[in-house]
C-alpha cells in the first residue's frame, strides 16, 4: 500500500501534481487562444438573392445504414418544412444497395414524403464507379489514389464516406448544368431547421464551406445523454465556431454541412480511409484556401444514451482525429507551424487525460494543504491557483453558454434546470476522467489502422416528441406572421 505520508512518496507526488499542473496550464492558454480567434458568421439579416432562379441549387445527401424507419421518418418530417423554393433542391438518400431493409423503408417512406428521391450505392466492382476512378486517376489532390499502402485500391470500406464519394460524382454529372451546384449532408438524425438552406442561399456569397451548429434533442434521456450532449455543448457549441478563422485549420462535423460540388471535384472529395471524414477534408479544404462561415442555426440530433455507444462513438472520433494529424498532414505539404496549429484542433480532447492524474493529485494535495502541512513550492502554489481560477471562469462561462443552448430544445426553466443538475461540476470532472478510455482505443484503432468499417451509433428515434412540437411551433409562428 503507498504511504501518502511517507516523505519518499510525497516527494513522487509533488513532482506529479506538479506536472499535471504545468499540463493544465498550458491547456488554459490554449483555450485563450481559440477565444482569441474570430467566428465567421452568417448573417441572417443579409438580403436573399433578388430571383429564386439566383439562388444555389442544393442536393442534400442522406447516407444511411440500417437506421430505424421511425428514424428517419422524424427527418424527413423536419425536411418537409424547409423553407426553399423546391425547384432549386433535391433530397436524396444514399444508402448501399446491399442494404435491403433500409432501401425497403426508404421506398415506404418516399410515398408519404415525395421529395425523398434514393440512390442506391452498388459495389465499388460496378461499372458506374468509373467516374469517380477516373476523376482520381487525374487528380492529385486525391493523394490516397496515388501514393501510400492503398493507392489503386478500390475495395473502399462500406461505411457514410464511400456513400459521400459515389454521391458526390453522380450529382455533378447529373446536375451539372444547375447554378450554384452544392451539397449538403446530414446524419439519419439529425433535423435541420427550416431556414438551414437559406442560410446556404446567404453564406456562400461569401464563403467556400459552410457547417451548422447542432444541439442534443434527448439530452435528458439518461445521465449518459446528458454528459453526450454536454460535450456538444462544449466543443460544437462553444468552441468550434472559432475555427472558422482564417489563420487556423479547420474541421468540419460532418453534417449540416455545406461545400460547392465544383470545390469538393476539384480538391478529389472525401478520403475514403479515414475512420471518420470530417477532420481531413476541412484540412484539406483549408491548406486550398476554401474560408469557413458557421451558420448558427442548430441542427437537432440524437446522442447516445448509454455509456457503451457513447465511447464507441468517441473511439471513433479519436481514431480519425489521430488518422488525419499524420500521413495527411505531410501529403497536403502542412508547414511546421500549419502542423502545429491543426494539432491544437485535437489538443483540448487529447488533454483530457490529465484529469485521469491532475483531479485525484489535486485532491490529494487540498486534503494535505487543510492538514496544515507546508509541503508545495511557492511557485507552485502560485500555479495552483492561477489554474482555478482559470478554471473557474472557463467553467461559469460554459455553463452560461449551456444554460441559453438548453432553451432550443428543452420546455420550462424546470427542465432546464435539471439538466443542468444532470451536468453539475462534480459529475462533469468524473466523465472527463472516463474519457480516458475512448482516448486509449482510439488510439489503439490508429496504430492498428482500423476504423474502416462503419461503427455505428444506434439511432433510436429520440426526437421523434420533440421535433414535431419544435416543427409545430414554427408552422403556427409563421402562420401568425
Amino acid at each position: 500500500m503507498m504511504n501518502l505520508q511517507d516523505p519518499n512518496w510525497a516527494t513522487v507526488l509533488v513532482w506529479l501534481f506538479a506536472i499535471s499542473q504545468i499540463l493544465y496550464l498550458g491547456s488554459f492558454l490554449l483555450e485563450m487562444y481559440f477565444r482569441s480567434l474570430r467566428v465567421e458568421r452568417v448573417d441572417m439579416s443579409e438580403p436573399l438573392p433578388a430571383s429564386e432562379a439566383d439562388y444555389p441549387f442544393i442536393v442534400l445527401l442522406y447516407p444511411v445504414l440500417r437506421e430505424l424507419e421511425s428514424t428517419m421518418e422524424t427527418t424527413f418530417t423536419s425536411l418537409a418544412k424547409l423553407d426553399y423554393p423546391t425547384d432549386r433542391y433535391r433530397v436524396l438518400a444514399i444508402p448501399n444497395s446491399s442494404d435491403a431493409e433500409t432501401v425497403a423503408s426508404l421506398r415506404r417512406l418516399s410515398r408519404t414524403f415525395p421529395f425523398v428521391e434514393i440512390l442506391e450505392v452498388p459495389p465499388t466492382t460496378d461499372a458506374s464507379w468509373d467516374m469517380v476512378w477516373n476523376a482520381w486517376d487525374q487528380n492529385p489532390k486525391a493523394y490516397w489514389w496515388h501514393r501510400g499502402k492503398r493507392a489503386g485500391v478500390k475495395d473502399l470500406p462500406p461505411k457514410k464516406t464511400r456513400q459521400l464519394i459515389y454521391a458526390t460524382y453522380h450529382v455533378a454529372e447529373t446536375y451539372k448544368g444547375e447554378s450554384g451546384l452544392t451539397i449538403d449532408y446530414i446524419d439519419a438524425d439529425s433535423c435541420p431547421p427550416a431556414d438551414h438552406f437559406k442560410a446556404a442561399a446567404i453564406g456562400l456569397r461569401r464563403f467556400d464551406v459552410l457547417q451548422a451548429r447542432n444541439v442534443a434533442g434527448n439530452l435528458t434521456a439518461s445521465l449518459a445523454a446528458a454528459f453526450h450532449a454536454f460535450d456538444h455543448m462544449t466543443w460544437d457549441g462553444a468552441k468550434y465556431g472559432h475555427l472558422s478563422d482564417p489563420k487556423q485549420p479547420y474541421w468540419v462535423l460532418g453534417k449540416g454541412l455545406f461545400f460547392k460540388v465544383d470545390d469538393l471535384i476539384e480538391l478529389g472529395s472525401f478520403h475514403p480511409w479515414i475512420a471518420i471524414e470530417d477532420p481531413e477534408v476541412g484540412e484539406r479544404f483549408w491548406k486550398n484556401g476554401k474560408t469557413l462561415g458557421i451558420i448558427e442555426g442548430s441542427l437537432i440530433e440524437e446522442v447516445p444514451e448509454t455509456f457503451g455507444e457513447g465511447i464507441t462513438q468517441r473511439k471513433r472520433w479519436v481514431a480519425g482525429f489521430f488518422q488525419s494529424l499524420a500521413t495527411p498532414l505531410k501529403e497536403m505539404d502542412f508547414s511546421f507551424g500549419e502542423r502545429v496549429r491543426v494539432w491544437m484542433n485535437f489538443l483540448p480532447c487529447m488533454s483530457m487525460w490529465v484529469n485521469t492524474v491532475g483531479i485525484p493529485l489535486g485532491v490529494w494535495a487540498a486534503w494535505r494543504f487543510f492538514q496544515g502541512a507546508d509541503f508545495l513550492p511557492l511557485w507552485l502554489v502560485i500555479l495552483s491557483i492561477f489554474n482555478i481560477v482559470a478554471f473557474s471562469v472557463l467553467i461559469i462561462g460554459l455553463y452560461i453558454k449551456t444554460w441559453r443552448r438548453t432553451d432550443l430544445v428543452l420546455d420550462g426553466v424546470g427542465e432546464r434546470i435539471r439538466y443542468m443538475l444532470m451536468v453539475n461540476p462534480v459529475f462533469i470532472m468524473v466523465w472527463w476522467c472516463m474519457w480516458i478510455i475512448p482516448l486509449t482505443l482510439g488510439f489503439v484503432m490508429y496504430v492498428r489502422d482500423s476504423g474502416l468499417a462503419w461503427q455505428r451509433t444506434e439511432k433510436i428515434d429520440a426526437n421523434n416528441t420533440l421535433v414535431r412540437t419544435k416543427l409545430d411551433e414554427f408552422g403556427a409562428l409563421r402562420h401568425h406572421h
